[in-house]
């Protein structure tokens, strides 16, 4: 890094880097994990990744600061610009398709909250005014942050995108549309919001993510060691919120069904007996053995934030 690198926004990009590395790295059931992989996909894909998405962080991070300061205007954070950057960057450096799309659209709004954000010596900070950051800089998205996205979603390419009451990613008048009816990123996500968590936790201020897996996440660390820790995290946050990853590819009964093995593994114990752990085994091979369809991807999105918000937090394996 150069002498006049900004020492926070260096700091907020090693903590989401480090997010994405510890989420990939716990074996969760359904997800590419340092053994088990996709076809095409593999956990050298989602590490690529990470170390790709860095600039794109560190440029949020650091217009987040400018925010701060008076320098920039809240709605020139250029929140769709931030995730195009990262996913271009990601698509340029791994060839194992779509790994990052979820993770990368939840993180580009906490990485400028967090520039925004003050913190004493150590980067500790309040999360609630991080939150309420995050919610100020979505709310003042744009039109053409809109078409950025869409743009990103182009590169990434990810699986079920069927099913948009309008303004689709694979409607050729979308982009246009956007402009044309000034379209801001935020109401984007509020159409969507129904069928996908990623997009409702945008208009809904993340209370998956900060109600109920970073505190669930933080609690199990006190007790558990990391890695048992992310994946009892992931099968609380999968048992209570259906993964609408999986529910926009093979339906809303089946994500529940899923679910509500989740919510069974949990009952026996999870990691911690004997019981859960051949359950979370049996879970594991029940979900690859349908391919794609039936990954969690939705629920990892959320895990990384979650763990996001633990390294920002000082937390360090």
């Amino acid at each position: 890094m150069s002498s006049n690198c900004n020492p926070k926004a260096q700091h907020i990009q090693r903590c989401l880097q480090l997010a994405i590395i510890l989420e990939v790295s716990a074996d969760k059931p359904g997800n590419v994990n340092l053994v088990v992989d996709f076809e095409g996909t593999r956990v050298e894909h989602f590490l690529a990744s990470s170390v790709a998405a860095g600039p794109s962080f560190y440029e949020a991070a650091r217009r987040g600061i400018e925010i701060a300061e008076g320098k920039r205007e809240l709605g020139e954070a250029g929140l769709g610009d931030l995730i195009k950057w990262g996913i271009k960057d990601i698509d340029e450096w791994q060839h194992g398709g779509n790994t990052l799309l979820g993770t990368i659209m939840l993180f580009a709004p906490l990485a400028v909250a967090a520039g925004m954000t003050p913190t004493d010596e150590k980067y500790s900070m309040d999360y609630a005014v991080l939150r309420s950051n995050m919610d100020a800089v979505i709310k003042a998205s744009t039109a053409e942050d809109s078409v950025a996205v869409y743009e990103a979603i182009d590169i990434a390419k990810p699986s079920g995108l069927n099913g948009a009451p309008d303004l689709s990613v694979k409607a050729k008048d979308s982009k246009q549309r956007l402009i044309k009816e000034n379209v801001t990123l935020a109401q984007v996500f509020k159409i969507a919001s129904g069928y996908d968590d990623i997009c409702s936790e945008w208009t809904k201020n993340f209370p998956i993510t900060f109600d109920l897996a970073y505190p669930y996440l933080q609690n199990e660390l006190k007790h558990k060691d990391l890695n048992s820790s992310i994946v009892n995290s992931f099968l609380k946050v999968l048992a209570t919120h259906p993964d609408t990853f999986i529910s926009r590819k093979v339906g809303a009964e089946k994500a529940q069904e899923v679910s509500e093995v989740a919510k069974e593994i949990l009952e026996l114990g999870g990691t911690e007996s004997q019981k859960g752990k051949d359950a979370l085994i049996a879970f594991d091979k029940k979900l690859r053995k349908a391919g794609n369809d039936y990954n969690p991807g939705t629920t990892a999105d959320i895990t990384a934030a979650a763990l996001a918000l633990t390294t920002l937090s000082g937390y360090r394996p």
